[in-house]
């Protein structure tokens, strides 16, 4: 069985994409699925910014290696 991908950017058309496709001889099943493109953009929260600003106004610290961590934090 074959699979074909259909984008439609508007959302408004795809159920009359979808009809069209039924109308279709040999077609046996039609599905949607939203888009994953919608994702949000990391830079656009608030986490991301609040990060930006400590980085910006020098709220990090920095360790030379993993064992270096691990001896401030006492493990």
């Amino acid at each position: 069985m074959a699979t074909i991908v259909l984008q439609v950017p508007e959302e408004n058309l795809v159920s009359k994409v979808k009809q069209a496709c039924k109308m279709l001889m040999g077609v046996t099943s039609v599905k949607v699925q939203k888009s994953q493109s919608k994702a949000e953009d990391i830079t656009k929260t608030a986490h991301y910014k609040a990060a930006m600003d400590d980085v910006k106004n020098g709220r990090v610290t920095t360790y030379e290696s993993l064992e270096d961590f691990y001896k401030e934090m006492g493990l």
